[in-house]
């Protein structure tokens, strides 16, 4: 049986001006073209090729040598060669660009950036990308509390906070009060998972082990000094907006930080934020 999508191992059947016919067995009907061009030399019937089954320009199934980025059911980042009121095209190392419909877009796509995506055979029979891969993500990952690894962020729901594909197999959420600073579809984040829920799916954190943390705040803290004259207009008792707008860190990660500081006498207190100690 022909597969659309799928790398598979086929039988030169038999050979015409326009290429060669393979299927599975020499007596299955339905055969798929093998362009001439790409036709190995010296190959005969009866051999055996590795090909990818696709649709050419005029939908037809067809079957190349090339093997894709991408295939059936699988996850794969592909740059936008170009954007439509339609949909989006995607560089899949095939000569023609495999579509991504306007339907199966989260968020806004530029061209010439990559963004994780899967392919699925539309109600067409075509190939198609798309960006809601929730439901082809895994949730039996190896992975146990505190385990560090990268994700790309596929979704994001200011009112939850951004699914991110874990090692682009697994399903993980940055919940909202994680998410400090400024993310998009297709960004590549450094993660720890903080809790592994009952389902297998995995909550996320953008932010170290506190303890650990609290050393990378502190120096985010100094170096905002120092560039800003020694002082700055914060202090424990400023608002959580404020903290996360100059220091991209949460209030609770700031006082962490801030007790560190003091601790160290590194910084004094003013009437209205810290100063470094001279």
């Amino acid at each position: 049986m022909i597969k659309l999508g799928e790398i598979q191992e086929l039988i030169i059947k038999r050979f015409t001006s326009v290429g060669a016919f393979l299927n599975e067995e020499i007596e299955e009907d339905e055969d798929v073209l093998l362009p001439k061009a790409q036709i190995p030399k010296d190959a005969k019937i009866g051999d055996k090729l590795e090909v990818f089954i696709y649709n050419d320009s005029k939908d037809r199934i067809i079957s190349t040598i090339n093997i894709p980025k991408i295939t059936l059911g699988k996850l794969a980042h592909l740059t936008v060669v170009s954007t439509t009121k339609i949909g989006s095209f995607l560089d899949w190392g095939l000569e023609r660009d495999l579509f991504l419909p306007f339907a199966e877009t989260i968020g806004s796509v530029v061209k010439g950036k990559e963004y994780l995506v899967g392919m699925y055979i539309d109600k067409s029979g075509r190939l198609c990308a798309t960006m809601k891969i929730k439901d082809m993500l895994s949730t039996d990952s190896p992975y146990k509390e505190n385990n560090l690894t990268t994700g790309t962020i596929y979704s994001i729901n200011r009112d939850i906070g951004a699914f991110v594909a874990v090692d682009d197999k697994y399903d993980g959420l940055i919940p909202k009060k994680e998410l400090i600073g400024a993310y998009e579809v297709g960004q590549i984040v450094e993660v720890r998972i903080s809790r592994v829920l009952e389902d297998g799916k995995l909550d996320l954190s953008l932010r170290d082990r506190s303890y650990i943390q609290m050393d990378t705040d502190a120096k985010i803290i100094t170096r905002k000094l120092k560039d800003n004259r020694g002082r700055l207009d914060l202090n424990d008792k400023s608002s959580p907006e404020l903290i996360r707008k100059e220091l991209q860190m949460s209030k609770a990660a700031f006082k962490r930080a801030l007790g560190k500081l003091l601790k160290e006498e590194m910084i004094e207190f003013t009437h209205n934020g810290i100063k470094l100690k001279e």
